[in-house]
């Protein structure tokens, strides 16, 4: 009985063992096959359990007794089978539940491999760079001790050198005064700095990061080539935007929107080196691509045509330049909408390209609505709001609407002082107006006291400025058209205090070269208020949104 009992214990193990040893495959196909057969099973209980009952319904066996325990038995058992086909369905269940957390854990790690190698790629990207980086800047240290050294032998020849900085700086005012762009992209501090000066950090990545976000992979590499061009240091921002364009092309291809924020990127750079036919052509380049793989009404496209229409209008091109414009300016109106900001800067340019082919009509309306736009969505101190207001007075000007004109310069002017100083009254007034007073009351007080005591305001007008400082000097070129040359003198002298003279003795250290050169500066403006009014000149806003060279990749 012990031995039998040993073999049955035996076999129960082995049992138990075959039934751990299978996978889960095997244990849902066994569990689906026990299912059908308790199915089965189930139903030939029902049919034996019906046939006694009806049995017991229409006659009445002497083994009655016997009948319903033999009916209680089959019950029994049907009620167990039930109870296995339901565990039957919950191991189902529960497999299907398995298997999908098994699929969702195998997605997950393929994630993480695709993860882990494209940060290895990058690493490596980042430490190819870091080298690169490494021998460029070692390139550009050996080359500024050459500078240096080369500085330092030509102090021998300084008088020699002097002799021919100022032919080469005659030549250089001559040619900028002949310049037909100087109105579209004016140069304001043309006598601080020379005709064309690296494009500042901020405006650079503005430009750069508009319309299409740069990709992760192209960031680091990106501010590089910022930091280089705001500095001037085109040997090696050039060279690092060649490298990397060729390395993304040989990864994804010609036609790819990362190609094309690369080409406007070197673009911008090839533009700040004055190399416009190359930009030009980087340009048309990145615009077939964003058409090919973004479509024509996406915003970096409406970009794209912004800046090539600059370009062309830096080389003289305006009639090339203003369909681009107009057609970046449908782009704009369809995918932001008729009022957004956006669109008021390319009103801007457009009506920039149209005052240059002498479309005056279109160039007031395009700047009344941009006008229009930054007031509603701005608000009326916004900054961009003077500038318009400003070109819009240019445009007036150029048309001899004068009254027109000095409205508008009034406006500018008070929003100023009013934001500063609060509401105009009888004590508290605008510049423009105290300029007015002081031309109706010079032959009242002779010898009037310098115009020291708004110091403060020149200094609470930077906010605004340089447009403010644009304002002053216009509004002071129209006063000399009109006779009034102590108004003139008052506007163009808080003019030469809030800026350029400014800059100039800080440079000079206040010494008294620079003292020098702010009476020579105060003779000039004296005399040019005497002179025939045909001399007067007005300046172009220096804040134009066409002098910044939007690049949007």
């Amino acid at each position: 009985m012990s031995s039998a009992i040993n073999a049955y214990r035996i076999k129960k193990i082995e049992s138990i063992g075959r039934m751990t040893a299978l996978t889960q495959e095997e244990v849902v196909s066994h569990t689906r096959t026990v299912v059908q057969g308790l199915e089965a099973l189930r139903n030939e209980h029902n049919s034996i359990l019906t046939g006694i009952n009806s049995s017991l319904t229409h006659q009445q066996p002497p083994d009655s007794n016997v009948v319903h325990e033999k009916a209680g038995i089959i019950q029994k058992s049907l009620d167990q089978i039930e109870l296995g086909l339901s565990e039957a369905q919950i191991m189902l269940a529960l497999a299907s539940h398995l298997q999908t957390v098994e699929a969702e854990k195998q997605k997950l790690r393929a994630q993480v491999r695709r993860l882990c190698q494209e940060n290895a790629w990058l690493r490596d990207e980042l430490a190819s760079t870091q080298q690169k980086l490494q021998a460029s800047e070692q390139h550009v240290a050996q080359l500024e001790e050459d500078k240096k050294h080369l500085e330092f032998m030509s102090t021998i020849k300084k008088y020699d050198a002097d002799v021919q900085d100022s032919e080469s700086s005659m030549e250089e005012k001559k040619d900028k005064s002949d310049d037909p762009v100087v109105d579209l992209f004016p140069d304001d501090d043309a006598d601080d700095r020379a005709a064309m000066s690296p494009t500042p950090p901020s405006q650079f990545a503005q430009q750069v990061n508009a319309g299409y976000e740069i990709p992760a992979r192209l960031r680091t590499l990106h501010n590089l080539v910022i930091q280089y061009a705001s500095q001037g240091r085109y040997e090696v921002a050039v060279p690092l935007c060649k490298q990397a364009l060729e390395d993304l092309e040989k990864t994804s291809g010609h036609d790819h929107p990362d190609v094309a924020t690369m080409l406007n990127i070197l673009a911008l750079v090839y533009r700040d080196q004055n190399k416009y036919k190359e930009a030009a052509n980087l340009l048309n380049d990145a615009l077939a691509i964003r058409e090919k793989t973004l479509g024509e009404n996406h915003p970096a496209v409406a970009a794209t045509l912004n800046n090539l229409a600059v370009l062309y209008g830096k080389r003289g091109k305006y009639k090339e330049a203003e369909p681009l414009c107009k057609r970046a300016l449908e782009i704009r109106e369809k995918v932001l909408g008729r009022d957004h900001p956006d669109v008021a800067k390319q009103l801007n340019n457009l009506a920039l390209l149209c005052q240059n082919q002498g479309k005056y009509e279109e160039v007031e309306r395009y700047y009344q609505r941009a006008l229009e736009i930054y007031e509603t969505k701005l608000g009326p101190d916004d900054p961009n709001v003077a500038k318009t207001k400003n070109n819009l007075a240019s445009a007036y000007l150029k048309q001899g609407k004068y009254k027109e004109a000095e409205i508008l310069y009034k406006q500018v002017l008070t929003r100023a002082h009013e934001r500063e100083f609060g509401a105009i009254d009888g004590d508290n007034k605008p510049i423009w107006q105290v300029a007015e007073e002081r031309e109706e009351n010079k032959n009242k007080v002779k010898d009037s006291a310098p115009y020291g005591e708004y110091g403060g305001w020149h200094k609470a007008a930077k906010v605004d400025s340089p447009t403010v400082t644009t304002t002053l000097k216009n509004l002071g070129a129209l006063y000399r058209r009109q006779g009034k040359y102590e108004a003139a003198e008052t506007l163009e002298d808080c003019a030469i205090r809030s800026r350029k003279e400014a800059v100039s003795l800080v440079k000079d250290g206040i010494t008294p070269e620079g003292n020098r050169r702010l009476s020579a500066s105060r003779d000039r403006l004296r005399r040019g208020s005497r002179e025939s009014l045909n001399s007067a000149e007005f300046d172009a806003n220096d804040d134009n949104e066409a002098s910044k060279f939007n690049v949007r990749s």
